[in-house]
Parts: C-alpha cells; structure tokens; sequence
C-alpha cells in the first residue's frame, strides 16, 4: 500500500513539473532590458524563446518574431531544442508512467509493469536534465554577457522573471521521477538480469 501511494504522489509531482516546464515555455519575460530617461523609465525590452518586444512608457508593446531559426543565436537554437525534448519526453514519461502503475489495469503483469514504472521514471528524470539544462544555458549566456565589461550593447539583458523561477519547477519535476523510478528500484523490479 505504501509503495501503490508513493508511486501516486511520485507520478503527480512529475505530472506537475511536466505541465509546468510546458506552460513555462511560451512565457514572455526570459530576459529584460531597460532603458531609462532622466524621469522615468522610457523603453521595456523583452524577449522569450519565439520573439523580442518592447513596451514604451505608454504601455503599448510592439514584438516581433524570430524570422529564421538559422539566424538565431546558438545558445537559443539549443534552448528551445532542449525545451521542447523535455516537453517531449515528458508526455512519453506520463504514459508509460500510467501503464506502469500498479493501480491501473493496463501494461500487463507486475513484473511488465514494473519495468514499465522504471522506464517511466528513467524518461522522466532525462525531461528534467533536458528543461534544466536549456534553462542553464540561457541563464548562463544572459548573466555573462551582463557581467562582461568588453561586452557592448547599447542595452544589457537581465534574467527575466518567467526563465529564473522554472529551474525550481524543473527540480520538482526531476525529484518526483527520482522517487518514481527508486520505488521501482527498491523493489528489485529494474533490474536488467536476463530472466530464466
């Protein structure tokens, strides 16, 4: 019984970073420049993984998407591949983790399912390095060159609120398959022996 619940709880958790690192890839605020008048604040820039804004002191937001992939910067061409593998492999993990739930009546037999669980969990965990990483990645590009004295622009990008918060979400995503995939393997059930 406690095993059937914490396969539950471990299969929301997951479920939860899973829907949340996909909500967290259209948001708008990854990173944020500013340009300051002598009064007030002119000119809000933003960008995301899809498009670059600006938003004026009137309030009135002007975007413009990404014309080519090709054109695109390395470091946001990797991002969003890695973001939408960890979107991927995270619906693959929630339907290999409902077939291997020991409460549902599909996946076959306990010994079926249970390796079915693993998998699960295994998918899981490679959706949160793949989401951790891109968001690294692009945290990782903002902050150096902001903190690069040689670097000139005539604005200096900031993490924005909606790329910085999603690490959490993916750590939540990656301890929930961790528990999913050690039930399953403190049982005895991942083991890769060949049977007899």
């Amino acid at each position: 019984m406690a095993s059937t619940a914490s396969e539950i709880i471990a299969f929301m958790v997951s479920i939860s970073g899973w829907v949340l690192v996909s909500s967290t890839l259209p948001t708008d605020y990854w990173k944020v420049s500013t340009i300051d008048g002598t009064v007030i604040t002119t000119a809000t820039y933003w960008a995301n993984l899809w498009k670059t804004c600006v938003t004026d002191s009137t309030g009135v937001s002007n975007c413009k998407d990404f014309p080519s992939m090709l054109a695109l910067d390395g470091y946001i061409q990797a991002c969003r591949g890695l973001m939408i593998a960890a979107v991927s492999l995270g619906f693959f993990g929630s339907i290999f983790a409902l077939f291997g739930m020991k409460c549902t009546k599909v996946g076959g037999s306990d010994k079926a399912k249970a390796k079915i669980a693993c998998l699960a969990g295994i998918v899981f965990i490679l959706s949160g390095l793949c989401s951790m990483t891109g968001c690294s990645l692009y945290a990782n590009k903002i902050t150096t060159e902001f903190f690069d004295p040689l670097f000139v622009e005539q604005k200096k990008w900031r993490a924005g609120l909606d790329g910085c918060p999603s690490r959490l979400i993916r750590a939540a995503a990656g301890v929930g398959a961790g528990v999913h995939h050690g039930v399953e393997h403190r049982r005895g059930n991942c083991d890769h022996a060949p049977e007899d």
